[in-house]
């Protein structure tokens, strides 16, 4: 762990890893907010996404990585706001290489194991999919 990552609760450890559903707010060139809904996948330490190249986010997170990835409870009072410095991995560019391995162990983290692993590897090179990670650098939550 780096001086500039938080440091979570075992309570919001735990409430992130078992929520796959959140909103990611970036930031557009003019410096408005821009928000996108999403599913991720938390393993203790990092939200990881699975995106496509072309999206607004991702340009976005190119240009400044702050990001927030806020995540709603059962209970609208109860959610957990990540706030982070992203980092995009490359586009997979052919099925199986390390980055859609990646996006597959995202994909089974989230919905379970895909019926037909090798074409979801060749979907996510002809979507231009890329992984999207998450270290956070700050956590407000509220009943966590």
């Amino acid at each position: 762990m780096t001086d500039d990552e938080a440091v979570l609760t075992p309570e919001q450890s735990a409430f992130l890893a078992s929520h796959h559903h959140a909103v990611l707010a970036t930031v557009r060139r003019d410096g408005s907010p821009q928000t996108s809904n999403l599913s991720y996948l938390f393993d203790g330490s990092t939200l990881r996404v699975s995106v496509t190249d072309r999206r607004a986010k991702v340009a976005n997170i190119r240009r400044d990585p702050r990001v927030i990835v806020h995540v709603l409870g059962d209970v609208f009072w109860t959610y957990a706001s990540v706030q982070g410095v992203a980092s995009l991995s490359a586009v997979t560019t052919e099925p199986g290489d390390a980055v859609g391995q990646e996006l597959l162990e995202i994909y089974h983290g989230i919905a379970g194991p895909h019926p037909d692993d090798a074409e979801f590897l060749q979907a996510m090179v002809d979507q231009g999919r890329l992984v999207l990670s998450v270290r956070p650098t700050r956590v407000v939550s509220s009943g966590v």
